[in-house]
């Protein structure tokens, strides 16, 4: 009689060898196994639409949805579209990055001042953050069309105050559309600085002052690069839609401050010449992800990719 049966136990029983590897073969397949459903799904709706739009900027440029169109691999289709459509390639990048310095200086205090200062107030002001995108961005952006109507507040405002003239105006200008911009996509800037910014360590900012650093030196020494991974986020969530919107430019903007969005549009809902547009999408994602890349390697990527 063994130990165990004085002690009125029993002997675990162990699994066999092989059912242990089968075991272990399992495991190691799940992870693959719940990434299929979001895999296929990106396959399904995200690569099979790009090879197709791939295939449609090789058609040949004369035909039509009349006649049909015809993989010609009309390579030729990329340089014709980026000579007759360079101005609006280099207007939509001007008018991101103009909009986009103007959010950093309205959302990096905003979020700073809420992630550090608003106490009891941070909910609140997030939901104030938030809120506008409950709403429709069509409908936000019509809302800036009536702010800056001719007949509007703010124009009568800044003709009293004379930094307007009496014929001066804000709307169907390059300010509108760059004002636009600002707004709509402000919040995809905020929220990752300030997931950076709520992070950050309030003694540090204390051994920096006792350290005898100035304001200005505590900000360019500690909580810049801190909030960082927050700021390089944020600026590519704001960049990368602003520069291929076109409805600010269609509501608030004229055609002479179109942007490459609205020239993809109308190829293909309007010219409809799908070649061109499929043509001009890609260059535009070549151009964007080529921003991106000079970006993040001059910017870091520890802590954002």
């Amino acid at each position: 009689m063994t130990a165990l049966a004085h002690l009125g136990g029993a002997p675990t029983p162990t699994a066999p060898p092989g059912d242990r590897d089968a075991t272990r073969g399992s495991y190691r397949l799940l992870p693959y196994l719940l990434l299929l459903p979001g895999a296929a799904w990106l396959f399904l709706f995200f690569t099979v639409p790009l090879l197709q739009l791939a295939a449609a900027s090789l058609y040949d440029p004369a035909g039509s949805l009349s006649t049909g169109y015809a993989l010609t691999w009309a390579f030729g289709n990329y340089p014709d579209a980026l000579q007759a459509y360079w101005p609006q390639f280099g207007r939509s990048f001007l008018y991101a990055g103009v909009a986009l310095v103007l959010a950093l200086l309205m959302g990096y205090p905003l979020a700073y001042a809420i992630a550090q200062k608003a106490g009891r107030w941070k909910n609140l002001l997030l939901v104030c953050v938030v809120a506008p995108m409950f709403t429709s961005f069509l409908v936000r952006t019509l809302a800036w069309k009536t702010i800056l109507s001719d007949n509007g507040w703010l124009v009568g405002l800044l003709r009293d105050v004379h930094l307007l003239g009496p014929d001066g105006r804000l709307l169907a200008t390059p300010v509108a559309v760059v004002l636009g911009l600002t707004y709509n996509f402000l919040p995809f800037l905020v929220l990752p600085l300030y997931a950076s910014l709520e992070r950050l360590d309030a003694r540090l900012l204390e051994a920096a002052s006792d350290l005898y650093a100035s304001p200005t030196q505590a900000f360019r020494r500690v909580t810049l690069p801190l909030s960082m991974p927050g700021l390089v986020a944020g600026t590519l969530l704001f960049f990368i839609p602003a520069s291929g919107d076109y409805i600010n430019a269609e509501l608030l903007g004229t055609p002479n401050e179109y942007m490459i969005g609205n020239v993809i549009d109308s190829a293909f809902l309007v010219r409809l010449d799908y070649p061109q547009g499929a043509a001009l999408s890609f260059l535009l994602m070549a151009a964007i992800l080529a921003v991106v890349f000079v970006y993040l390697r001059r910017a870091g990527t520890e802590e954002v990719l």
